[in-house]
C-alpha cells in the first residue's frame, strides 16, 4: 500500500524513525537555509528559504508515492465543496480570533507584559509598506503564495500528515502532530518577532492546526483565511490604520 494511504496503520519502528529523520531533514534545511539567505536579504529569506524547501518537499514526495492532494490540497469535485469553502475558513477564523485573544490579552493577565510591546523587528520589515504601493503589492504576492500557501502546505499539510504517520497507533499521534509543527512555526517567526511573536504565531499555528484536522485534512479553507488575514494586515499598515 501507497505510503499516501498509511495514516491510519501503525507504523513500525524502522518507518517511524525513517519518516522523523526526513522530517527533521526538511525543517533543518528550512532553518539553515533562512539563515544563510538572512545574510543577504534579512526580509525576505523566510519567504524565499519556504518556497525552496516546498520544492525539495515536493520532489521528494513524488518519488516515495505521495502527492499533495494526499497531504491536504485536495481536489474539490463539483461546486457544493467548493462553496463550503467558505464557511468553513470562517470556523478558522474564530479558532484563531481565540488563539490572539487567548495570547495578547491573557498573556499580560498572567503577568507576561512583553507581550504588550510590540518588537521592533516587525517595523523594521514591514515599516516601508506604509503608503508604498509598490511594496505593499509585493508582499500581497508574497503573502499568497509564500505566506497562505506556503507555510499552510509545510506547517500543516505537510509536517501534521507526516508525523501523523510517523506516530499512527500512538494514542497522542494527532496531539503530536499538531504541537510539534506548531513550535517550529512559532520559533520560525522568533528571529524577527522576539518572544511576544514566537508565542502568537505559535498559538495561531495550533489554532490552523487543530482545524486542519478538524476539517480532515482540508488545507483550502485554513489557505484562504491566512491569505485573508495576512492581507488585512498588510492593507492596514499601507494605510496606515492604528
Amino acid at each position: 500500500m501507497e505510503l499516501s494511504k498509511n495514516i491510519e496503520i501503525e507504523t513500525n519502528q524502522p518507518q517511524r524513525w525513517i519518516i522523523l529523520a526526513e522530517i527533521a531533514g526538511f525543517v533543518a534545511f528550512a532553518l539553515l537555509s533562512k539563515y544563510l539567505m538572512s545574510l543577504l536579504f534579512w526580509r525576505y529569506a523566510g519567504p524565499v528559504s519556504l518556497l525552496l524547501t516546498l520544492a525539495l518537499v515536493t520532489v521528494y514526495m513524488r518519488k516515495i508515492g505521495i502527492d499533495w492532494p494526499s497531504l491536504g490540497l485536495r481536489r474539490l469535485p463539483g461546486i457544493r465543496a467548493k462553496l463550503m469553502v467558505a464557511p468553513q475558513a470562517m470556523l478558522v477564523f474564530v479558532a484563531f480570533a481565540i488563539a490572539v485573544a487567548l495570547t495578547t490579552i491573557g498573556g499580560p493577565a498572567i503577568g507576561l507584559d512583553f507581550m504588550t510591546e510590540m518588537p521592533e523587528g516587525v517595523e523594521d520589515r514591514w515599516g516601508d509598506v506604509a503608503g508604498n504601493l509598490p511594496k505593499y503589492l509585493m508582499w500581497l504576492a508574497i503573502v499568497w503564495t509564500a505566506a497562505a500557501f506556503g507555510e499552510e502546505m509545510f506547517f500543516r499539510g505537510y509536517l501534521i500528515s507526516r508525523l501523523q504517520t510517523a506516530f499512527s497507533g500512538h494514542r497522542l499521534a494527532s496531539v503530536l502532530a499538531v504541537i510539534l509543527p506548531a513550535f517550529f512555526f512559532g520559533y520560525g517567526h522568533f528571529y524577527y518577532q522576539g518572544w511576544r511573536g514566537a508565542i502568537v504565531t505559535g498559538c495561531i499555528a495550533l489554532a490552523f492546526g487543530t482545524m486542519f484536522l478538524l476539517l480532515k485534512r482540508n488545507l483550502w479553507p485554513v489557505i484562504l483565511m491566512h491569505g485573508i488575514i495576512d492581507t488585512l494586515t498588510f492593507t492596514a499598515l499601507y494605510l496606515e490604520w492604528e
